[in-house]
């Protein structure tokens, strides 16, 4: 299982991750990513596992990181 590590500081609010991972990250206000659920390293469900690699991989800013546990 997989959780989704965003970087605030390194995100500038591109939407580029909330238009490749709906089901789970929605934008704030300021147009930055938050997880559906709340969490801050919310858990990629097994079928969301190849749109969270492409959402980290073309992540202009570099802010998204998958972490295995």
């Amino acid at each position: 299982m997989s959780r989704l590590h965003i970087d605030w500081t390194a995100c500038d609010g591109r939407g580029v991750c909330t238009e490749l991972l709906e089901e789970m990250l929605v934008e704030d206000d300021w147009g930055y990513p938050v997880a559906r659920d709340s969490r801050t390293e919310p858990v990629v469900p097994p079928p969301l596992e190849a749109a969270a690699k492409q959402a980290v991989d073309r992540c202009p800013m570099l802010a998204l990181r998958l972490l295995r546990r």
